[in-house]
């Protein structure tokens, strides 16, 4: 009787290590992730503003703005959504199901990068595209109340951002399972092409 409780925290402990691990190396990956999105992001958008009117930079602004609010759905969905429904789809070879089922059984990974990494570089990105339309207002205004248009922009930007998220997490826990089967089946359609 002590051997095998002897060998079952054995077990536990080699499962508990290799969780450490895997944990060790997605902290890692995400962190390398995160680097390279934001930097690459942040170059295309400043290269993409740099010679554009102010109008193309406030759709470019409500662009980066919806991708954020768009993957906060989806990271919020991930983990409010039922794996046992797509069992049912997956046994039945329903396109999605599988990958949906991933997704869910690594819903703490998902949410992450998309609440965490693409929803906060969007977030960094957008409040960098808000600064450069001031500019572009002030060169117009000829540098008038440089002070009052950064702080209308800014408050616009988080407004709209937070108003967005917050929409979007109600839509995301009534829908969830409705979501995760569409990026799961969207997935699927990327990957056999």
């Amino acid at each position: 009787m002590d051997d095998d409780k002897e060998y079952k925290k054995k077990k536990y402990y080699k499962k508990k290590v290799n969780n450490k691990t895997l944990d060790k190396k997605w902290i890692i990956s995400i962190l390398f992730w995160t680097f390279i999105l934001s930097g690459s992001i942040s170059f295309f958008s400043d290269l993409l503003l740099a010679n554009v009117n102010i109008y193309i930079a406030c759709l470019l602004l409500i662009i980066i703005i919806a991708i954020g609010i768009l993957f906060d759905i989806i990271g919020v969905a991930v983990t409010a959504a039922d794996e046992t429904p797509f069992h049912s789809m997956a046994s039945r070879k329903v396109k999605g199901a599988r990958t949906a089922v991933k997704l869910i059984k690594n819903a703490d990974k998902v949410s992450n990068f998309c609440n965490d990494v693409i929803g906060d570089v969007c977030g960094i990105v957008s409040g960098a595209t808000g600064a450069i339309i001031v500019s572009k207002i002030l060169i117009i205004n000829d540098g008038n109340y440089s002070s009052v248009m950064s702080l209308t922009v800014s408050a616009i930007i988080a407004s709209i951002t937070v108003g967005g998220k917050a929409i979007g997490k109600n839509f995301a826990i009534r829908e969830s399972n409705n979501i995760i089967y569409s990026v799961a089946w969207l997935i699927e359609s990327v990957k056999k092409k």
